[in-house]
């Protein structure tokens, strides 16, 4: 194929030519290779094997603002002033071959003279099949884009939920569809980071596009569905969706929540981690949650207002900068912190260090101590109690004090007097000491609470090794139907259970602590 444009310059001499019939099946060979290489490599592995073919330098340039080698860069100017397709530009011992690939760029190739008197040709039959491999490449990067917009969209919706903003999750969701299910029950599937995409696709056939689902953003072996009630299961021992993947993922394992509205989308993924810990056990891989109601359900007569007095101070914090976090920012840093620890940093976006100085400044505003398993308990029911927060709230708000320390220690304590948490407490240790409880169970739960829920001190208070400790804790996780060691823990649940059966007069050995400390 000839150049749309004669040369710029003056040719240099030409080698021998080639004779017809070696010079079409050479080409024949060239185009052949082109057209594997676009479909197996793409256009790096094209325009690399391009420029070992030629001798010579190959690459894309724009013609708008071209960078690259200088006699091309004058070629694709000369290109775009004269608005042809091709063009070859001789200098001084080499000479630039531009094959227009669309309006805005170039195939370029700057070879020696004399270079290869077919070069001309594998350019132009290149630059066809370059073209469609650019093109397809981008749509394919576009799609990643909308993809991860799409996937950060929804991870958006799941954060709204987890802190009782209803209203803007809707908003999202129905953009995104399908709608958010009212009333729901929330699965957890676990399965290999690469087969999210496939579980993704198949849990949307099995429930018609009506299931909610969500990768989830802490662990990235998870995904989150939250599914119409109508379509999941009606009995603990059935539930055809969990059955359905469990059955066409090898080792998919599924935890599914009660049945509850959205306002408890909280609740419902707790339910739905529990119940997946107790799912990992069993042969038949899903599992729903056990018996039981959730704390917050069973303290929400006698303890709406103390956690409204709780948080308060956070409720009505204001930042002293603008770039500093807010009284939204800081409860969602609490809540994502108590339910996942440090990995709370994947869910919140944030750094490690800013993770730490915003649970400082949660400290300081609430006068707790959150090194302390009795006020991350207290702190943890205070959050749940209010799940949307306080909507309105301004000012700065008053500071920790020592009589409101005082004040928070019997507010706490009359909650979990409350007849109501008292027999939840009791029937949540109940299965601690039951005949088929592994021996010790209860024990074993005190000292691990005693120690603030880890697993080294408590160890050496039982006189036993940490992988011994740990295992005893796995089998208990079985026993109560709840995770222990894997976060969200029901450490929270464990503590305030002991120490409700302790104010009632029960046996129980952990010390009553508040969410702020005691007086000096």
């Amino acid at each position: 194929m000839e150049p749309d444009t004669a040369p710029l310059t003056a040719p240099a001499a030409v080698p021998a030519p080639t004779p017809p019939g070696e010079r079409s099946r050479s080409r024949a060979e060239d185009v052949l290779k082109v057209h594997r290489l676009a479909h197996s490599g793409g256009s790096a592995a094209l325009l690399q094997w391009l420029g070992g073919r030629l001798g010579g330098w190959t690459g894309v340039l724009p013609l708008d603002a071209p960078a690259g080698p200088e006699l091309a860069v004058r070629g694709a100017a000369e290109l775009a002033a004269r608005r042809v397709r091709s063009a070859v530009l001789h200098g001084d011992g080499s000479a630039a071959l531009l094959f227009a690939l669309d309006d805005h760029r170039a195939l370029a190739a700057v070879l020696d003279l004399p270079h290869d008197p077919g070069a001309p040709a594998l350019l132009a039959d290149a630059a066809a099949v370059l073209g469609l491999v650019l093109r397809a490449e981008e749509a394919e990067r576009r799609e990643e884009r909308a993809e991860l917009a799409e996937s950060r969209a929804r991870e958006a919706v799941l954060h709204l939920l987890m802190n009782g903003r209803l209203s803007t999750a809707h908003q999202i969701a129905e953009a995104l569809s399908p709608s958010l299910p009212e009333p729901m029950r929330m699965y957890v599937v676990e399965c290999r980071a690469g087969e999210r995409t496939a579980v993704t696709r198949l849990c949307e056939e099995l429930t018609g596009g009506r299931a909610w689902v969500v990768r989830c953003p802490v662990y990235v072996r998870h995904l989150i569905a939250l599914v119409p009630a109508d379509l999941a299961a009606t009995s603990a021992s059935h539930d055809p969706l969990a059955e359905a993947l469990t059955g066409a993922v090898g080792d998919c394992v599924v935890g599914v929540s009660g049945e509850l509205r959205l306002r408890e989308a909280p609740a419902a993924y707790t339910q739905a981690f529990h119940a997946l810990a107790v799912a990992r056990g069993r042969r038949e891989r899903h599992a729903r949650f056990g018996p039981g109601p959730e704390p917050e359900l069973a303290a929400h007569t006698a303890g709406a207002g103390w956690a409204t007095a709780v948080l308060a101070p956070l409720h009505t914090y204001e930042p002293r900068r603008p770039q500093d976090p807010g009284a939204q920012e800081l409860r969602a840093t609490a809540h994502a912190w108590l339910n996942f620890s440090s990995h709370a940093t994947r869910l919140l976006k944030i750094h490690r260090n800013t993770l730490a100085t915003r649970l400082r400044l949660i400290e300081s505003v609430l006068g707790a101590d959150l090194a302390r398993l009795p006020d991350q308990a207290a702190l943890s029911l205070a959050l749940r109690l209010t799940p949307g927060g306080a909507v309105g709230a301004t000012g700065t708000g008053p500071g920790p004090t020592a009589d409101s320390a005082a004040n928070l220690r019997a507010g706490l304590d009359g909650v979990l007097r409350h007849p109501d948490l008292a027999a939840w407490a009791r029937s949540h240790l109940e299965p601690l000491s039951a005949p088929d409880a592994p021996p010790g169970a209860a024990h074993t739960v005190r000292a691990w609470l005693r120690h603030d829920a880890h697993l080294v001190p408590a160890a050496a208070a039982l006189g036993i090794s940490v992988p011994g400790a740990r295992k005893r804790l796995v089998r208990i996780e079985a026993l109560l139907q709840r995770s222990l060691l894997h976060s969200p823990s029901a450490r929270y649940d464990l503590w305030l259970a002991h120490r409700a059966v302790e104010l009632a007069g029960s046996s129980g050995d952990t010390a009553p602590k508040a969410l702020v400390p005691d007086e000096k």
